[in-house]
């Protein structure tokens, strides 16, 4: 997706130094026998609320321990803070950072405390530890919750209409064409805000996956394309043949996120391509939209197969000049337990699962929470592609505006696609390009 984030160079030169001046020391604890860990959060109301409600929580059962929070901007200009402050020595105790491919930026092995086979993470979700490791060591622990990307769906419509909720992407359609004789727009597009545009491309990655298991690490080393991949491709195939059987709403290309969360709520809209996280705000002004929406997986072309491709929750992280790593693993086995979970749910609606083993969501989460819930249960999620592999390239939505509008074909879309990852790669100094 289009985020905030973006993966800019930084002198890294100083690292290795930086990483031995101590590598999990720990400092006398103050004369009253406390320990202050620094924790630095972006300034986001939802980090901020969720470090908070941790850090009380932990400070309550460890009267020994204090937790002082400091907050950093975010974007382009908070990922430059984190780098510069780790290459320089000068990071706090313990940081709230990006998951995936942004993280590789940061040379964790050079400069975090690996917690491979650490008790820390014996709450972990297993299929999560990838996104917070590299070369196959662990460096984090889950800051928040998942969110879903695929199709969110009015439950009431679909309850008046008697459909089911569709595994594979022909009884989608299916249920688009009852939706449309019954006068609901079956599909919502919302392309003036250009990155709404890309969820039928980005959130069918779970199908890729399934489909060509090794795609993400030949992508990555240029040695494969979205255009040469059916199963790739089949994202633009499927904005192309949205717009082609006029599925969306008049007026799609001028219609913003929130008009279409509106259209959704209302039930004016049947299924709307969105990220999860797009629900919770809508529940103070609109109480509906926790129960009378509901989210599935993309589907692709095997019910058997049928799953859903989630953005992985952030990280937290140790640096390895913190001089109280004791006290800093205690802070992160705590993040990454049911009792955090249950912090965090005190502080902030979940607009997804947790990746903690046990942990719960509360019993009025919203629906889409729920119904991911069970993906996750189910071991039928995949990361999107830009949590396995750092190759995106920055036109993406522009190209899916363009084929889901008619303008371009999809196999042209995807060409284009592929061409517009390649200045990111050479960039990042990715072998193979």
């Amino acid at each position: 997706m289009k985020t905030s984030h973006r993966m800019t160079g930084a002198a890294l030169a100083v690292l290795a130094m930086a990483a031995l001046t101590s590598c999990g020391s720990s400092t006398e604890p103050a004369a009253d026998g406390t320990t202050t860990l620094k924790f630095l959060v972006d300034n986001s109301q939802a980090t901020v609320d969720t470090a908070k409600a941790l850090s009380d929580a932990f400070m309550q059962a460890n009267p020994t321990i204090k937790i002082e929070t400091e907050t950093r901007p975010g974007g382009s200009e908070g990922d430059n803070i984190v780098k510069t402050r780790l290459s320089t020595g000068d990071m706090s105790d313990v940081f709230w950072y990006n998951s995936g491919s942004l993280l590789q930026a940061l040379n964790p092995s050079q400069t975090m405390v690996d917690l491979t086979g650490d008790p820390v993470l014996q709450h972990v979700q297993k299929d999560f530890l990838p996104v917070v490791s590299q070369d196959g060591k662990v460096y984090g622990v889950p800051a928040g919750t998942a969110m879903g990307g695929g199709i969110l769906y009015n439950r009431k419509v679909y309850e008046q209409l008697k459909l089911e909720v569709p595994k594979t992407w022909a009884d989608f359609m299916a249920n688009n064409d009852k939706i449309k004789a019954a006068g609901i727009a079956p599909v919502i597009g919302t392309f003036k805000d250009t990155w709404t545009s890309q969820l039928f491309v980005l959130g069918d990655y779970y199908n890729v996956q399934a489909a060509v298991p090794g795609f993400a690490q030949d992508y990555t080393a240029n040695k494969t394309k979205f255009a040469a991949t059916p199963a790739a491709k089949a994202g633009f195939d499927h904005l192309a043949e949205v717009h082609a059987k006029g599925y969306m709403q008049e007026g799609f290309g001028s219609a913003t996120n929130d008009q279409g969360m509106k259209m959704l709520v209302e039930g004016k809209g049947a299924h709307y391509p969105m990220l999860s996280a797009q629900l919770p705000p809508l529940v103070a002004t609109m109480p509906q939209a926790a129960t009378d929406v509901g989210f599935f997986g993309i589907p692709g072309t095997d019910a058997a197969k049928n799953g859903a491709t989630i953005w992985e929750p952030a990280g937290i992280y140790i640096p390895k000049t913190s001089e109280n790593v004791d006290a800093a693993k205690k802070f992160l086995a705590f993040v990454a337990s049911p009792a955090g979970a249950e912090a965090t749910n005190k502080a902030v609606q979940p607009a997804g699962p947790f990746r903690i083993t046990g942990a719960k969501l509360p019993e009025d989460a919203i629906q889409v929470a729920k119904d991911l819930q069970v993906y996750v249960d189910e071991g039928r999620t995949a990361p999107a592609l830009e949590f396995v592999s750092p190759v995106k390239g920055p036109s993406l939505e522009q190209i899916t505006v363009a084929v889901g509008s008619g303008l371009t074909p999809p196999a042209e879309g995807a060409a284009q696609y592929d061409k517009d990852v390649e200045k990111q790669a050479k960039q990042l100094g990715l072998a193979g390009w």
